[in-house]
């Protein structure tokens, strides 16, 4: 069983950043693809970072690309995001994500791929 805690969110202004973390637990943490998730009130889950278990490849939405940068340090079983430039549309609650199988950066943009999730953390951009 993989346990993963988010922290780190909180309200901030537009314009604004904030560094998320999450720690995980209960498996060799840096032989697996990680990645970030997020979703707003009424909305769908939807796929925001992932990145591989070396950290050498990464995979962003569209809309976070170039604001947002996700990494890891394998040492402490964490994995980062770092949120720049934040817009009320990147209001929602944020969720870090594990795949249940050793898979690329791409391949963790679906949910199909992932086994685990953080309990969420919430982000709230105001205008």
């Amino acid at each position: 069983q993989v346990h993963l805690v988010e922290s780190g969110g909180g309200l901030v202004q537009a314009g604004g950043s904030l560094r998320l973390s999450c720690a995980a637990s209960g498996r060799s943490f840096s032989r697996y693809a990680m990645g970030w998730f997020r979703q707003a009130p009424g909305k769908e889950r939807d796929f925001v970072v992932s990145i591989t278990w070396d950290g050498d490849s990464t995979y962003y939405a569209d809309s976070v690309e170039g604001r947002f940068t996700i990494s890891r340090n394998n040492a402490k079983n964490t994995v980062y995001l770092q949120m720049n430039s934040l817009k009320p549309e990147d209001t929602a609650v944020y969720y870090c994500a594990a795949p249940s199988a050793r898979t690329t950066a791409r391949a963790m943009g679906v949910q199909s791929a992932i086994a685990y999730w953080g309990q969420g953390t919430q982000v709230t951009v105001s205008s």
